[in-house]
């Protein structure tokens, strides 16, 4: 049987950076979805890194994790949520990967003793890691995002590469959609498409001819305007494509929709033109923008705040547990640093009115003691909480000090000679010296305690859910833990790893080793997100109580 060919859209950016191409390039998904089609995406970076989990959240936002434990881009979390599809470590390509692999077959002799050189060799490594995602998926549309701006330097291989991908799998087989600005300027709010102009022209030296331009713009763009850039860029007036700043990024499918973005692609690339199903996003956006119920207030603390990407998934999946529950959550960020020396009264002013409270992850010793202040508060106070990753042993913590009277309780990765390590090194990672991909990464199996609150807000009693972390709890002092009231409700089917923990006569006191806000979705909220929002709307209405079941479950579960 002869395969299919997987249809390629391929999207950069232009003029700026931060522009819009991983929303653009997730909301085309979206749409081609709604329409039938099967698609997968892929994000070719030009940074050196082998992957993202050795960079500075401050600098890259947040490390973002596949259920095969690959550590990404954050696009990649956008891109899951809006398509709704689980993706793997090939939709992930970076400059250092590429080269380690061309270096790697160089070593073994593959190249036969070639001169090996940026052109054939590197595009062609590049070329094969896009061919080979599509054809492993069976996608009826691969959409790869090269990341950076047109201009950089870094990212001159990986356009040569789509440019001769063109050539390989006929022009036919593939769409260009670049997505450039459109600013104004003066105080009448002039609009130029000059910088559109040259950043295409800059694209058509590489060889590029854009078959679609997606306009990130404050205003609207008038036909005028369309017709001047399709003049300039040989671009079809109805493929300029209006992309304006609106509210909500889950409005962008529809708005695009509304544009045609979805239908010139069809159109072009030969796909079936089948009528988009778009009731249930249309139902998103409306519980976004129209919500039934009052907002209600989670603050989520952590130590990099500063940079709102570094806690995107969770940013989102409290959006999505919202949607859920039909109403607003307004997002109040704390960074953990400023609670470290913080007086009780002080801390209690911080969180004081608040509905609910995330503890979010982070590594080393920074905004520790904050976290744990917040914990104690909110445990004390009886307001719901959800502990992520260090955010779960920051609340051990606090449980062994202050329930369990463990004075010095802390964990080896920032206290080695605490008297009572109760978080610790797992035994696995004591021989490992790179940092880089050597964490416990990816979806691993959790089995649920029957009647927890775990097991009911999932409704299932083995789970799979992805992790990335070096530290866990301390089998020496579960037993202690457990006679003082807390109950590992999850735990490795082996019964090694506790996973998830909990307070049974408190409100809602949930915390994770693992990170559910990756499999979250806008149309299907993780449990343990959708749960603490329930809560925080008892708490707020003063009707608080232990959770109750709950129907909504996670893709992953």
């Amino acid at each position: 049987m002869t395969q299919k060919q997987t249809k390629y859209i391929l999207v950069t950016g232009g003029v700026v950076s931060s522009i819009g191409k991983g929303i653009t390039t997730a909301s085309l998904g979206r749409l081609l979805r709604n329409r039938g089609l099967s698609v997968t995406i892929q994000k070719l970076d030009p940074y050196i890194n082998v992957d993202a989990g050795t960079m500075n959240p401050y600098q890259h936002g947040e490390v973002f994790v596949t259920d095969d434990g690959a550590e990404t881009d954050l696009d990649l979390g956008h891109y899951e949520r809006f398509v709704d599809v689980n993706l793997t470590r090939e939709s992930t390509v970076t400059t250092g990967s590429i080269y380690s692999s061309v270096i790697a077959k160089e070593r073994r002799g593959d190249y036969l003793g070639a001169t090996v050189q940026m052109i054939p060799h590197i595009t062609n490594e590049i070329k094969e890691r896009i061919v080979s995602l599509g054809k492993s998926s069976g996608a009826d549309v691969l959409i790869g995002e090269i990341g950076g701006t047109i201009g950089d330097f870094e990212g001159l291989p990986f356009l040569e590469a789509i440019r001769q991908l063109r050539k390989d799998v006929g022009a036919h087989n593939v769409l260009y959609v670049h997505v450039t600005l459109i600013p104004y300027v003066g105080p009448w709010g002039e609009v130029k498409t000059k910088p559109t102009q040259h950043s295409v022209i800059k694209l058509r030296e590489i060889g590029i001819q854009p078959d679609v331009l997606v306009c990130r713009t404050k205003l609207p763009l008038t036909e005028e305007m369309k017709e001047k850039i399709s003049l300039f860029t040989d671009v079809d007036k109805d493929a300029v494509i209006e992309a304006r700043d609106i509210e909500s990024i889950y409005e962008c499918p529809l708005h695009f929709e509304a544009e045609g973005l979805a239908r010139i692609a069809v159109q072009r690339l030969g796909l079936p033109e089948t009528p988009p199903n778009l009731e249930d996003w249309i139902e998103i956006v409306r519980r976004i923008n129209q919500p039934a119920n009052d907002a209600v207030k989670v603050a989520i603390v952590g130590k990099y705040v500063a940079n709102g990407d570094a806690y995107i998934s969770i940013a989102e999946a409290l959006k999505h547990a919202g949607i859920s529950n039909d109403c607003r959550v307004e997002q109040i960020w704390i960074d953990s640093e400023e609670l470290d020396d913080a007086t009780d009264d002080i801390v209690a002013s911080r969180l004081e009115g608040i509905h609910g409270l995330i503890v979010g992850p982070g590594f080393g010793e920074r905004g520790t003691e904050g976290k744990i202040k917040a914990i104690r508060y909110i445990r004390e106070n009886n307001v719901p909480f959800l502990g992520i990753c260090y955010g779960m042993q920051m609340a051990v913590i606090e449980f062994c000090r202050n329930v369990c009277n463990l004075a010095g309780a802390s964990t080896e990765e920032i206290a080695p000679a605490s008297p009572h390590p109760v978080i610790h090194l797992l035994p696995e990672q004591r021989e490992i010296a790179d940092k880089g991909a050597s964490m416990r990464l990816g979806a691993y199996p959790c089995r649920l305690a029957q009647k927890s609150l775990a097991a009911k807000l999932y409704d299932e009693e083995l789970i799979q859910e992805r992790h990335r972390h070096r530290y866990e709890v301390n089998n020496d002092y579960r037993e202690q833990m457990a006679r003082a009231g807390m109950v590992f409700s999850g735990v490795s089917p082996d019964y090694r790893l506790v996973e998830i923990i909990e307070l049974p006569n408190h409100p809602y006191f949930i915390a994770t080793q693992f990170h559910p806000e990756f499999r979250s979705r806008p149309n299907r909220a993780h449990p343990l997100f959708a749960g603490l929002i329930e809560a925080a709307l008892r708490h707020r209405d003063g009707t608080a109580k232990p959770a109750a079941k709950s129907s909504r479950k996670s893709e992953g579960s």
